[in-house]
């Protein structure tokens, strides 16, 4: 048995009752000593999936831009602080700052990620820590599909809301349904028997939180997202996955520490928290910040030195391609993005 799922297992004896949360084994699946992002969980093409970031750099120039954009409206501060959560190997960062930030000297780049070998690829121009800051700041908080991956609670409407609980049984990994004191009042009254909905309380407080940090700036997550409403009337397979090697993995109580498992992010249960500032999809924002700009100063650059290409040459032909990825609406472009401005 795999090393995280021996701490599912240890986790689960010590429980009087022999059953943890879904919650609980989420989080040591994904976050424990052994969980999939302390260990193999890694982005990009060779990785188990594909972020925005991953892509190339032009998200990093046009989140460069909406620096810069925010920066400037507040006045040009002196100390401007980005924090990424979430920053895994530090693709964004890197690319960020490399792009043409005209803000650069007022910025300190704050790269938040738990991973000890994920900061262990950070860039030396960033600070890297595993822990969010404790005190409030002037900038940015960005957040690119980290709450999807948040723990949360999992409850099943069996002629009441129930909370989905994990025993073990033969060396297997089971669910079992709890009737719970604190199930939300909010969830929906006599939905089919069988639906499957998230409780993303982690992701509430991660929100509250953050938002208590930003004395002026803003806080913008990309994700993919919907409502608990619209969940409720799907599969609970379309907003619950696993993924391992850019495939769909097995079921969410199989393979603990070897899979990912993520969840779309509920924008009205972010809502009780603090109604967004603006939503739009990915492929609408990249465009408001400057994608087209950066996308024909690509293709002209390269019109230019096609005859003899250099490497900036590739690299801005590779805009072209890079803003379809980023824009399809049936993928990356359909991504919400979410920003709270202060």
């Amino acid at each position: 048995m795999p090393s995280a799922a021996k701490q599912v297992s240890a986790a689960i004896r010590a429980e009087l009752n022999n059953a943890i949360s879904f919650e609980k084994f989420m989080e040591l699946s994904l976050y424990s000593q052994n969980g999939f992002y302390t260990t193999i969980g890694t982005a990009g093409r060779r990785g188990d999936f594909l972020t925005s970031p991953e892509v190339g750099p032009l998200f990093g120039a046009i989140i460069a831009h909406a620096i810069d954009s925010r920066w400037h409206e507040l006045g040009c501060p002196k100390e401007f602080t980005i924090v990424e959560v979430g920053a895994g190997p530090g693709t964004l960062a890197r690319s960020v700052l490399k792009a043409d930030l005209k803000s650069r000297p007022a910025i300190s780049y704050i790269a938040v990620e738990s991973s000890l070998a994920q900061r262990n690829l950070h860039p030396k121009e960033v600070i890297s820590q595993d822990q969010m800051l404790v005190e409030p700041f002037v900038g940015m908080i960005i957040a690119n599909e980290l709450l999807d991956n948040l723990p949360f609670r999992l409850f099943v409407f069996d002629n009441q809301w129930q909370e989905a609980f994990v025993v073990e049984r033969d060396g297997k990994f089971l669910e079992v349904l709890h009737a719970v004191e604190d199930a939300p009042a909010w969830l929906p009254q006599n939905p089919p028997l069988g639906t499957r909905l998230p409780v993303q309380q982690q992701a509430q407080k991660w929100l509250a939180s953050s938002l208590d940090l930003v004395e002026h700036g803003s806080l913008t997550i990309f994700d993919y997202c919907m409502t608990t409403e619209i969940a409720s009337t799907k599969p609970w397979r379309d907003w619950l996955r696993t993924y391992r090697d850019h495939e769909l993995g097995g079921h969410y109580l199989s393979q603990p520490g070897e899979q990912d498992i993520t969840g779309h992010v509920m924008i009205d249960q972010l809502e009780m928290i603090a109604k967004p500032t603006n939503i739009s999809n990915q492929a609408d924002w990249l465009r408001k910040h400057g994608l087209s700009v950066l996308v024909d100063e690509g293709r002209d650059y390269w019109q230019a030195h096609a005859a003899k290409p250099d490497l900036q040459a590739m690299l801005m032909r590779s805009r072209i391609s890079e803003s379809e990825s980023l824009c399809a609406l049936d993928g990356l472009g359909s991504f919400k993005v979410l920003e709270w401005r202060k």
